[in-house]
């Protein structure tokens, strides 16, 4: 006999919990930690390793890696505080505004397009002292940076924040009525799209396209970054446009939509025009190339040392080489070669042992 299950436990309600408000930061000791900057620390460190291992791959040194990284590292902050202040300017200069806030980086809020235009410049200052080209470390930074993103959406999981509107699904995200993200026109316990999950997920995948395309076409030059940049703003039009928090909007051809949705739209026209430029007119040669001309790294050059040596002790006297059956004294070799001489009667000569040269 079957049992019938009571109304309740067949509509028990599916959905993402978001953590407890005091978990969003710790205190240790006189610092408050939060776990905002973890997230994008822990997705730096990632991107770091991962991409040293495929620069390694390339043929250079990985510890340049990390002479790249602590100039594009904090350019990239920067960058993207920059970008998010001026693409949600109403928050810090708006009527109810604060300004003071735009310093708040441990709150949340880096624009990804700041975060690499200002890090490429960074990236750029440290390849010039490192003698690296700047695509080199691109292409080998490309995966890492999807990989970054991924890790470091979940801060804004913590913080409660960056959701998209409301939704029925299974996977629907809980936001704390009590938060100040929360819509006032909300109804307590709508659920809202887990924008930084479909983010997170999408970037994920993306880095296993990325490395399989790597793998399988070998893509360098800056073709592997603009891969990059084209698959990531594919992704982000539509995440985008998903998302309620404030934004700047613009209205271009009749149509308005948030200003990182007309980003992300420019950026992936015109990622996707320079990886075809790339691909049709690149030199492989110089594609393949990771160091800047004349910025080599020292090859040692034993044999040709040891020749140098050999052929420099040779002509001073000052050392002695043991000769080869080619290379023999002349008289030992007339001797050798008249007992061989075709048609020739003579006998071999005997050394005289007293007038034989000594030998070392």
């Amino acid at each position: 006999m079957n049992a019938v299950l009571p109304s309740s436990a067949k509509t028990l309600p599916a959905s993402i919990p978001s953590p407890p408000a005091e978990w969003a930061s710790f205190e240790l000791g006189p610092l408050v930690i939060h776990a905002y900057a973890l997230c994008i620390l822990l997705g730096i460190i990632l991107a770091l390793f991962l991409t040293q291992k495929r620069f390694t791959r390339y043929g250079g040194n990985g510890d340049a890696i990390w002479d790249v990284a602590i100039w594009a590292i904090p350019f990239g902050i920067i960058g993207g505080r920059l970008y998010h202040v001026f693409s949600s300017p109403d928050a810090y200069f708006g009527p109810d505004g604060d300004p003071v806030r735009a310093f708040y980086i441990w709150q949340g809020g880096l624009g990804i397009w700041g975060a690499v235009a200002l890090g490429a410049v960074g990236a750029w200052i440290g390849c010039r002292r490192a003698g690296v080209r700047l695509a080199a470390f691109a292409d080998a930074a490309a995966p890492g940076l999807l990989l970054a993103q991924a890790v470091g959406r979940w801060g804004n999981w913590f913080n409660q924040e960056l959701f998209g509107g409301p939704t029925d699904l299974p996977w629907g995200l809980e936001i704390d009525p009590s938060n100040a993200n929360f819509p006032a026109d909300a109804d307590p316990g709508t659920l809202f799209h887990p924008t930084f999950l479909y983010e997170s997920l999408w970037n994920l995948a993306g880095v296993a396209i990325l490395l399989l395309l790597d793998r399988r076409f070998r893509l360098r030059g800056g073709r592997m970054f603009w891969l990059y940049a084209a698959y990531y703003t594919l992704g982000r039009v539509w995440i985008e446009a998903l998302r309620i928090d404030d934004a700047e909007m613009i209205t271009l051809f009749g149509v308005t939509q948030r200003l990182n949705v007309w980003t992300s739209i420019v950026i992936f026209i015109v990622a996707v025009a320079i990886l075809v430029y790339l691909s049709m007119r690149q030199d492989k040669n110089d594609a393949t190339a990771v160091y800047l001309p004349g910025r080599e790294p020292a090859q040692k050059e034993d044999e040709g040392a040891s020749n140098a040596v050999a052929a420099s002790s040779d002509d001073s006297g000052s050392a002695t080489v043991s000769p080869t059956a080619d290379q023999a004294p002349p008289g030992e070799n007339d001797r050798g070669n008249l007992s061989e001489t075709k048609g020739s009667s003579a006998a071999p000569v005997p050394q005289d042992p007293a007038k034989a040269e000594p030998r070392d």
